[in-house]
């Protein structure tokens, strides 16, 4: 047993802000409202660990259904890195998922770590930023005027779990804007656009073919209708 102050533990919800805030400091841009999104799936997910009584790391693993959870977050305060602290809340956070599948968004200098705790490469991610101007707005609908039924269905597609109340916070969320195109009465594709510290992203998009996801990116830039700079 490790004698110190270090202790891990859940974070409430007026925290959840802190690990988005760390994030921001490790350049990963979050979204403005992503704290209180994320937080809507399991808030016992979220995860810090104190030092002192201080905060020295954090991490989340959000439990989505009994067969999965994401892990994300994982950050040790820049001053207390090497010292075993974020192998300990990572520690915490995997019992926090238990026997579930886990995935995650693994930096390419830190791959091989995440094999030596079981991880295998699934898909790259690849991330585009720039400056768009803004396109004349395709004919398309508001995503909230949309039944949710085929928006959760049309998810369960691309993402491993049910994310029922995830998609709802995610859709409604004040500052997000959400466009579908759709004809009679079936979804072709979907988006949401979101403000982030710096520009705005687009995810979750959700198409048939690549003209309907033309379409809905189209519609989502031209929806902000302002510009900021991308990272």
């Amino acid at each position: 047993m490790i004698a110190d102050s270090f202790k891990v533990r859940a974070m409430r919800p007026e925290e959840i802000g802190l690990a988005s805030d760390w994030a921001a400091d490790e350049g990963w841009n979050p979204g403005l409202a992503d704290p209180a999104c994320f937080g809507t799936v399991d808030p016992e997910g979220f995860l810090l660990g104190e030092l002192d009584g201080r905060p020295a790391a954090t991490i989340s693993v959000v439990n989505y259904d009994a067969n999965f959870a994401f892990l994300g977050f994982y950050i040790v305060r820049p001053d207390l890195r090497g010292r075993g602290y974020g192998l300990r809340i990572w520690q915490a956070g995997m019992a926090h998922a238990g026997s579930r599948t886990v995935g995650l968004d693994g930096v390419i200098a830190q791959q091989e770590n995440y094999k030596k705790s079981g991880f295998i490469l699934a898909y790259r991610n690849v991330r585009f930023g720039g400056q768009m101007p803004a396109p004349i707005s395709p004919a398309t609908v508001a995503l909230t005027s949309v039944p949710f039924a085929p928006i959760e269905a049309d998810d369960a597609t691309v993402f491993p779990a049910a994310r029922s109340a995830f998609l709802r916070a995610w859709i409604f969320a004040p500052p997000h804007i959400g466009r579908a195109l759709s004809s009679n009465g079936e979804l072709h594709a979907w988006g949401v656009i979101r403000p982030c510290r710096k520009g705005f992203k687009i995810g979750p998009l959700a198409a048939n073919d690549v003209k309907g996801a033309e379409t809905i990116v189209s519609a989502l830039v031209s929806a902000v209708g302002w510009r900021r700079d991308f990272p």
